[in-house]
């Protein structure tokens, strides 16, 4: 149930694996754009997200680094995948900022020693690195390992794969659970309920979830030469600006505690195009192709979850603000519970993962692990 991101990578796996599948989706059909997928910059950052976050997203985020090459090496259409990190930049009157995310930044460290080590850049260095911002900055971070993916690519060479599976989203199908329930009965088999949002009110993962709102602005840049993701530290409005093929750009700061639905306001609107332009100058005769805003599926801590409200039924929610950066390990954890009734990886990882210990699932152990995490 749901046809976004993590909808689409666990049908894909499925259905290679030999399972039947059906994928169905509220939406009127794939043009609308409608899920958060659509619209997110897809990068994958989990040093430069663990200043505000928790250390199993983190976690999460450098196995799936390891991971998206295998998962997009076997679909049909190519997908744009980089892995040259991160650079942090920041303006000199907000030194403190940055002296601030550098602060957190140690402090992660400690704790997760094995995390890459940020890399401090002069005007020399950063020249060097990333040759369009030579001169405008005198200083900067380097996260090493970072990587972002073009989330449309992967959205559209998943539906491709799928159809060469033989399969079809239903889409203007807007399930609930007891549609759901009403046909494991009369099939059986499991139900994956991926809705994100559309699951609010409905289980336990529904019933707190909540929508956080993002702003993003697509932007045609030709004269901008951006190797990779950029964050610009600010204390009002940080921004990052996502390069992506073709000199595309998506740009993108705000975190709203909302779901209001409307376009984009032009208090984001000015305050995202205006950083970009300080950040680059190409950016003041950049074509503005989408301003967007869609909610992100939220639970109370950030964290997302997987919950079996019922046997071979599973609630998979709350990827927040991480979807791209942390799929892969939350659609191997699923996996390997279908599969074989445990949550090995769901440990390991820190994935809050609740399941039914008495199910009896034929493809499961008689009696698996206890896998409430």
């Amino acid at each position: 149930m749901g046809a976004g991101l993590i909808g689409r990578l666990m049908a894909v796996s499925l259905a290679e694996l030999g399972y039947p599948v059906r994928i169905v989706d509220a939406a009127p059909g794939e043009a609308t754009g409608s899920s958060a997928a659509h619209v997110a910059a897809a990068m994958l950052a989990p040093l430069a997200e663990s200043v505000i976050t928790e250390a199993s997203v983190v976690a999460q985020g450098y196995y799936a680094l390891s991971r998206w090459p295998s998962l997009l090496a076997p679909l049909p259409q190519p997908v744009f995948f980089q892995q040259q990190g991160t650079l942090i930049l920041w303006h000199r009157q907000d030194a403190g900022e940055a002296r601030r995310f550098s602060a957190l930044l140690a402090d992660v460290l400690t704790h997760l020693p094995d995390l890459p080590a940020p890399q401090p850049l002069n005007a020399q260095s950063l020249a060097q690195l990333e040759p369009a911002v030579a001169g405008q900055f005198d200083q900067g971070l380097y996260l090493p390992h970072e990587g972002q993916l073009d989330n449309r690519q992967l959205l559209s060479a998943l539906l491709a794969k799928l159809r060469a599976e033989g399969l079809e989203v239903e889409w203007g199908c807007p399930w609930d659970l007891e549609a759901a329930r009403a046909w494991q009965r009369h099939s059986g088999g499991w139900v994956l309920d991926c809705r994100g949002l559309g699951s609010r009110g409905e289980g336990p993962v529904g019933q707190p979830l909540r929508g956080v709102r993002g702003e993003v602005a697509r932007l045609y840049a030709p004269d901008v030469k951006l190797q990779r993701p950029t964050r610009l530290l600010h204390p009002r409005y940080p921004i990052y600006i996502a390069p992506k093929p073709d000199h595309l750009f998506v740009v993108g700061a705000t975190e709203i505690e909302s779901e209001d639905p409307s376009p984009v306001s032009v208090r984001s609107t000015l305050e995202l195009l205006s950083a970009a332009y300080t950040v680059h100058p190409g950016f003041a005769e950049a074509r503005i192709l989408e301003l967007n805003s869609r909610c992100r599926p939220t639970l109370p801590d950030n964290l997302p979850a997987v919950v079996e409200l019922s046997p071979r039924l599973l609630q998979i929610n709350g990827l927040y603000r991480h979807g791209f950066m942390i799929s892969p390990a939350i659609h191997d954890a699923v996996l390997e519970y279908v599969q074989q009734g445990t949550c090995t990886l769901a440990k390991q990882l820190g994935i809050r993962f609740q399941v039914d210990t008495a199910n009896n699932h034929s493809t499961a152990p008689e009696n698996p692990a206890s896998c409430v995490l």
